[in-house]
């Protein structure tokens, strides 16, 4: 017996409306129909996941994340610099590229929910958009298996 994917992510949101409309304007996430629980939920769709926003007076952890792949990085990029969703404090910079290529960009959604937006391939963006990608092996120095350590394993169609 074995798990088959993941189906749902769940975070807390202290306005339901504001954090849903964040997660449809810079993710293009869709609302689709929610069960009523003791507390207010909204559910939005990407692709065949969902992504379950709960209403709670509790502080998001904060380095627990959920990562989401994009089909526009550099747009992502754009409206999280003009929003000033970008979060430097949880680790060491905002966005890092990792040795063997991939990206990843750390945001806080409106309830303060760590997002992370991965990218596959470091070469496929513009540079004069994206200019402050730090790369993670000057900030924790990769060696071993972890230069090899990849976001997207074989078969994961993009």
């Amino acid at each position: 017996m074995r798990a088959t994917r993941i189906n749902h992510v769940s975070v807390n949101a202290t306005d339901l409306e504001v954090s849903a409309r964040f997660y449809e304007e810079v993710f293009g996430m869709e609302r689709i129909p929610a069960p009523k629980f003791r507390h207010p939920v909204i559910w939005l769709r990407l692709g065949d996941q969902q992504l379950h926003l709960f209403q709670r007076d509790a502080e998001a952890p904060p380095y627990h994340h959920l990562g989401l792949d994009v089909d526009d990085f550099e747009a992502v990029y754009l409206r999280a610099k003009e929003l000033g969703l970008f979060d430097p404090g949880s680790w060491y910079s905002h966005i890092y590229e990792h040795p063997s290529g991939w990206v990843q960009m750390y945001l806080r959604d409106p309830a303060g929910n760590l997002v992370e937006v991965d990218w596959p391939d470091v070469t496929t963006l513009d540079r004069s958009v994206v200019t402050d990608i730090r790369s993670l092996d000057d900030d924790v120095r990769q060696t071993g298996d972890s230069v090899a350590a990849t976001l997207y394993t074989a078969g994961v169609a993009r």
